[in-house]
């Protein structure tokens, strides 16, 4: 940690963005130790909770319970200090499984508080103000985060050049199908980058040479009206050789290409698919690690009691191991990714970077993909994902249930709904593994799987959550695609097919003459 950021230093950094835990600030001066860098800075909430005084970097890093979780990393364990803990975990727990090529550790360095209250000055004007009225820098924190500005070309290229960079949010939906994008069809994965771009929220972002031009900074953003969408089509064209109006097009197809050609999305899958029982089970390996008794358990019915008995009979190791799973799963649907482009000069052949070539534009395109925001899940959060689980059971039942009144207001049969589920069914295999989880489910009278469109019909009594959640036990990435009625659907069908049958008979009536006189086919 040589490198010191005093408070002469504060002007040089600005804004540029933040999540719930960090302020992240990008380096404008002409330092060549910090050129081509952002910082990250810890927040302290404003909840009246002071740190007394108390630096962040004597806090514990990790809790006994912690320690024999992550036993089998000895770096994590053998640390005593809390910020350099979750360096540590991005190093040797998350890069192995991303790829070392795709995460970028960074580096620690000191910070004075003096820098910080700067900071904090200067940036209060640029932040969202729910971000301000939430939390503040720590001052108490006597360092951050340094790494690579991933929004940038900025190291091993003879000449500057313009480029352009995707920030892609992992964790929260919009408008796109989340199994769109890790579906591995270019078809796909464009039409959900699509939908990211026609509704950003805080999930997707776009720099040009490090300057946001499509997107939040610290908070939400607004959906992409036609004002919006003319404003970054212009700003594209500096960047995209193509006729007007179509450079988002082509942007779209950049991305789409990069995130193929990568194979970033199917490391991220696999890392997220590591949480094989979801949060429902792993609480209960949680208890077990914890020594507590099972609070969970308490609340459920003796049948559904049944159905965790085993976790709670597992070894201790294996428990450790559901829980480990878990958080670190966690990470990869909580994380970011960063994709950044430069159009590709002969003066660039000598240099080693992955490389698009579009053929509608007839340019070619380096491009580098990174993780970012890998941070470290502590072993508290499982209660709190649990209770968030809770809450948002408990509010799709009672859409369900309010859904199921107004049906029967409306003279529909409520006691009999289709639930109809998106996941992939890959082989007969899938197909055996998915009927065998649904059936488990009470109420059901048919189940019908359409391999061609992915998706798993099922008719009756059955609570459409519980259905979701056995099929994620297999299949994380399933999701409810309709709840309804089967009465009105049947209702629908024979509409259908009596408007079909006359369609036919009007074709019949139109088609029967010239089957009967061949001249006036002529």
């Amino acid at each position: 940690m040589a490198l010191t950021l005093k408070e002469e230093d504060a002007a040089d950094w600005v804004y540029r963005g933040e999540g719930a835990v960090n302020l992240v600030l990008a380096y404008a001066g002409s330092s060549p130790s910090f050129i081509g860098k952002v910082i990250r800075l810890r927040k302290a909430p404003k909840n009246g909770l002071e740190s007394n005084g108390v630096s962040v970097r004597n806090s514990i890093a990790l809790t006994p319970q912690e320690r024999i979780l992550w036993k089998n990393v000895d770096q994590l364990i053998s640390s005593s200090d809390k910020e350099i803990v979750g360096q540590l975990y991005v190093e040797h727990v998350m890069k192995p499984l991303l790829g070392s090529n795709y995460v970028d550790v960074g580096m620690h360095i000191l910070v004075t508080r003096e820098f910080l209250e700067l900071v904090e000055k200067n940036v209060t004007g640029q932040r969202p103000l729910w971000r301000v009225d939430a939390a503040r820098v720590d001052t108490e924190c006597d360092f951050g985060l340094l790494i690579s500005d991933h929004s940038l070309f900025t190291h091993g290229s003879p000449r500057p050049s313009p480029c352009i960079s995707v920030e892609i949010k992992i964790s929260r939906l919009s408008e796109y199908n989340p199994l769109d994008l890790f579906s591995g069809s270019k078809e796909r994965i464009q039409k959900a980058i699509k939908g990211l771009l026609i509704t950003p929220q805080n999930n997707f972002r776009v720099f040009l040479n490090g300057s946001l031009i499509l997107g939040g900074l610290g908070g939400v953003a607004k959906n992409t009206d036609v004002c919006i969408a003319k404003k970054f089509e212009d700003e594209l064209k500096s960047f995209i050789e193509v006729d007007d109006g179509l450079c988002t097009e082509n942007l779209l197809t950049l991305v789409t290409e990069a995130l193929q050609k990568s194979g970033v999305l199917d490391k991220l899958l696999d890392v997220q698919k590591l949480d094989s029982i979801d949060i429902e089970g792993v609480i209960h390996a949680y208890y077990n690690i914890t020594s507590e008794q099972c609070m969970v358990c308490k609340e459920l019915s003796e049948e559904q009691a049944k159905i965790y008995a085993s976790l709670h009979s597992a070894s201790f190791d294996e428990s450790l191991r559901i829980v480990k799973d878990y958080l670190i799963a966690a990470t990869a649907k909580d994380c970011s990714l960063m994709l950044c482009f430069r159009p590709r000069n002969e003066e660039d052949s000598g240099l080693v970077y992955n490389n698009i070539y579009l053929e509608s534009t007839k340019q070619a395109f380096d491009f580098k993909v990174y993780f970012i925001d890998l941070d470290l899940k502590r072993l508290s959060k499982v209660r709190d994902y649990y209770e968030l689980d809770k809450k948002i059971v408990s509010r799709y039942r009672q859409k369900i249930k309010l859904d199921r009144g107004r049906n029967e207001v409306t003279g529909l049969e409520a006691c009999n709904g289709k639930t109809v589920v998106s996941v992939e069914l890959r082989c007969s295999k899938c197909k055996r593994k998915v009927m065998k989880l649904i059936a488990t489910v009470a109420g059901i009278n048919s189940i019908v799987l359409d391999p061609d469109k992915n998706t798993v019909t099922v008719v009756g009594e059955a609570d459409p959550v519980r259905i979701i959640k056995n099929v994620r036990k297999f299949r994380k990435s399933a999701t409810i695609v309709s709840f309804g009625s089967s009465k009105e659907e049947k209702k629908e069908h024979k509409k259908d097919v009596r408007k079909e049958e006359k369609k036919k008979e009007e074709k019949r009536d139109v088609m029967l003459p010239c089957l009967l006189d061949p001249i006036k086919i002529c």
